[in-house]
């Protein structure tokens, strides 16, 4: 694609409407070139439509389809080794993007370029523990946080099914898992995406609904605790390949966990065995202690 077209294809994505004959002068070339630039356009699928009368022209549709990168042979070595890196986080927000990616962008790149991707992929992995797939909603909920619209959905809580009218503040990954902050009413509650479904976007809006990254900067989560891990020296490098506890330091973790993943925190601790000891809460020690104890109860001779 010659560079003219290129810059066609930028300044036509800004949404505003161009006639032939202006972009014919901003170009500095004949009608009848604007007007085969546009028809190859059309024709590689960039999405232009046409308005027809006295104040016609051309717009490009809303989903369009951006200028192709341009990238050097070291930028797209490194853009496919993070697309390995993300094939690890499940239901990552339009994750078409790495399909469309890895296969149509791809058999576009010279072949000694395909062949040097494929030989990177041969050399390095990524041994991060990724989570279950479930149907993505983490598209839906990005996008309904962006709109400042109130979602419906059922949700899978510690009593069982329940309804859940709220407001997103957006979504982030962490320890294998989605989390959506959300507002209900004049709090802020913390929902794993996984535990999500039947999700409905309304068309309440809010635009007092603050953004994750406002909510992020306070102190603590409304729904959260600060957990103390003390890890013994073995522990600290078991830890070191947890997605969970691998920040440890000096053989201390601290960090903020939602109360509703207390059971879940209780569970991977026990795995860990005398090699890490909950300095706080009391809530979280009782959770380790009493799992403790029925594992131990199931050894017992009756």
């Amino acid at each position: 694609m010659n560079q003219r077209r290129l810059a066609m294809m930028r300044l036509m994505d800004s949404r505003h409407k161009f006639t032939a004959r202006e972009l014919a002068e901003r170009f500095d070339v004949s009608m009848r070139t604007i007007q085969r630039d546009l028809d190859a356009l059309q024709e590689m699928g960039f999405p232009l439509y046409t308005e027809v009368g006295v104040n016609g022209g051309y717009r490009v549709l809303p989903n369009r389809i951006l200028p192709p990168l341009q990238l050097t042979q070291q930028e797209a070595l490194g853009l496919f080794m993070m697309l390995e890196y993300l094939e690890l986080v499940p239901d990552f927000p339009y994750g078409s993007i790495r399909e469309h990616l890895a296969e149509q962008y791809f058999s576009t790149l010279p072949s000694d370029v395909q062949e040097r991707i494929a030989g990177l992929r041969e050399h390095i992995a990524f041994m991060q523990h990724p989570g279950d797939h479930h149907d993505s909603l983490t598209s839906e909920l990005l996008t309904a946080a962006v709109e400042k619209k109130a979602i419906l959905f059922m949700y899978n809580a510690r009593s069982g099914w329940k309804k859940v009218n709220v407001y997103p503040l957006g979504i982030y990954y962490e320890r294998g898992y989605w989390y959506m902050p959300a507002r209900d009413n004049d709090h802020v509650l913390l929902y794993r995406v996984d535990r999500i479904k039947q999700l409905t976007v309304l068309d309440q809006i809010d635009e007092s609904v603050p953004t994750l990254k406002a909510w992020l900067k306070q102190a603590t989560h409304t729904d959260g605790e600060e957990v103390v891990l003390q890890f013994t020296e073995f522990g600290e490098r078991i830890a070191a390949s947890d997605v969970i506890f691998k920040t440890v330091t000096d053989q201390k973790w601290s960090g903020i966990v939602p109360h509703s993943e207390f059971a879940f925190t209780a569970r991977r601790l026990l795995s860990y065995g005398p090699e890490v000891k909950v300095i706080s809460p009391p809530e979280l020690q009782e959770q380790v202690r009493t799992m403790l104890e029925q594992s131990v109860a199931q050894y017992r001779e009756d």
